[in-house]
């Protein structure tokens, strides 16, 4: 009786040990070869090498290292469905847990990108159908090889990474806190300023989006458009339909059309609607009262949509509901208007808030002051809550890191992505307003990319105003 290889992971109680030196010899042999000879470069293959080559030119002469993280342990031994950094996946276009990037200094100017990867399961030590991460559970990977005419950059085994990086020399930044043996092995070269000032750039590497980026979020907001009218399907006119219905329903779309939700999703029914991140999804919608759905499709190369619409459930906004409403829409227009090339980026910002202040000083909930006063001291916050709007791409709230100089303190150039999404919520316990006023909340978000000329809103195939949503509800239902 042989024992499995130390390296091979099985779990405590489980119902076998060690396998028989016959069996060992039998899973050895009768494989065919898999090896996939004619492979082609991913399509982002020749952004991600531009993208490395910028970040090449600012920092020379240092080593830079960036992980696509670990898998995370939801319960006991199951994890959670791996996503790896974004920062990762914008320099290699790869999805690979356990992976690393690193950029070795040729000299004063220049880097040599490689990839650590897992190679494939070796068949001599049994690891393929032994280990409960080999290829006979986990799926087949990619070889080394494959992965080099996929990626366009050279690929290494990651078990030799620790050891690689620990006898490096010469200075060295880390995307920290992904991937605890990296940053074990380095804890000695690197600095925390050093590694905040390289979190940083990557960020803001990420403002401005080239192309294929444009297309992918593009592709998410289609998706997403069809995700929402699958919804509109299954609620309930004169029933109720759960919130955990709503949000499946469009998880089916998700894993159909990409890869995941960008986020969680936000089927926020009646009251619910006025908690922001309204995500247990344990409600239900009936008749008479708003869904507040936000929800964006993640594309299979990870970028996502951020859509938010608020529909009347029974297929009618009641005139309390198309006051409100309307409200919103008139704010986000003014939004939307002030996205433009050279606009300060909080400009859209401060034109929502402002168009909101005005509804809502016009209705009297801030007794004799002015629309301007109420601007000024901030009080239609109580109502508005959020900012209007961020940065999108790879993470639904993108390039968050970056410096803010360049972000919210900064001009918009064409090909950055933003949402504009301006709401009103009224709590159901806020007695400061009249209560049939209470529980109700709104918001109406869009995708806008900044273009040469203006913006392009790439979710402008679901309808915003109060007449279209309703027109909309009625042709879906039939």
């Amino acid at each position: 009786m042989t024992e499995p290889a130390e390296t091979i992971k099985y779990r405590k109680n489980g119902l076998t040990r060690g396998v028989t030196d016959e069996l060992a010899e039998n899973m050895k042999q009768g494989w065919a070869d898999t090896e996939r000879l004619a492979l082609e470069p991913i399509p982002q293959a020749a952004h991600t090498a531009r993208r490395r080559a910028e970040l090449s030119a600012a920092f020379p002469g240092e080593r830079l290292v960036v992980p696509s993280g670990n898998p995370k342990v939801r319960a006991n031994d199951t994890d959670y469905p791996f996503r790896p950094t974004s920062d990762y996946v914008y320099l290699t276009g790869d999805q690979s847990e356990d992976a690393v990037l690193v950029l070795e200094p040729t000299g004063d100017t220049g880097h040599l990108a490689a990839v650590y990867l897992r190679d494939r399961s070796g068949l001599d030590n049994g690891e393929f159908w032994l280990d409960n991460h080999g290829e006979l559970w986990d799926g087949r990977r990619n070889s080394l090889t494959e992965s080099e005419r996929l990626l366009g950059l050279p690929c290494r085994d990651v078990r030799t990474v620790r050891a690689d990086l620990g006898a490096a020399t010469g200075p060295v930044r880390l995307l920290r806190g992904h991937d605890a043996g990296v940053d074990e092995a380095l804890r000695d070269k690197v600095t925390a300023e050093r590694d905040e000032e390289f979190r940083v750039f990557l960020s803001g590497q990420r403002l401005v989006k080239d192309e294929f980026e444009i297309a992918e979020l593009r592709f998410a907001c289609e998706a997403t458009a069809r995700g929402f009218e699958d919804v509109v399907r299954v609620l309930g006119t004169d029933t109720e339909t759960a919130e955990r219905l709503i949000e499946g329903t469009f998880f089916v779309r998700a894993r159909i059309e990409g890869n995941n939700v960008g986020y969680g999703t936000i089927a926020a029914a009646g009251p619910h609607a006025t908690t922001m991140h309204w995500v247990r999804n344990d409600g239900r919608a009936r008749p008479g009262e708003l869904l507040l759905l936000d929800a964006g499709v993640e594309t299979n190369r990870l970028y996502t949509a951020d859509v938010t619409r608020t529909l009347p459930i029974d297929g009618r906004f009641t005139a309390l509901q198309r006051k409100i409403y309307d409200a919103v829409y008139a704010a986000q227009e003014a939004g939307i208007a002030a996205v433009r090339p050279g606009a300060d980026f909080r400009d859209f910002h401060r034109a929502a808030q402002r168009e909101l202040a005005e509804h809502l000083t016009s209705w009297g909930l801030f007794g004799d002051l002015t629309a301007d006063k109420v601007y000024e001291l901030g009080l239609h916050r109580r109502f508005t809550l959020a900012g209007t709007g961020h940065m999108l791409g790879l993470d639904v709230h993108d390039c968050a890191h970056s410096r803010t100089e360049e972000h919210v303190d900064g001009p918009l150039e064409p090909g950055m992505v933003l949402t504009v999404e301006p709401g009103i919520y009224f709590q159901q316990n806020d007695l400061t307003v009249p209560e049939e006023y209470r529980g109700i909340g709104v918001r109406i978000e869009d995708d806008i990319l900044v273009t040469e000329g203006g913006n392009e809103n790439l979710s402008a195939g679901l309808p915003r105003t109060s007449t279209e949503v309703e027109a909309w509800l009625a042709e879906l239902r039939g």
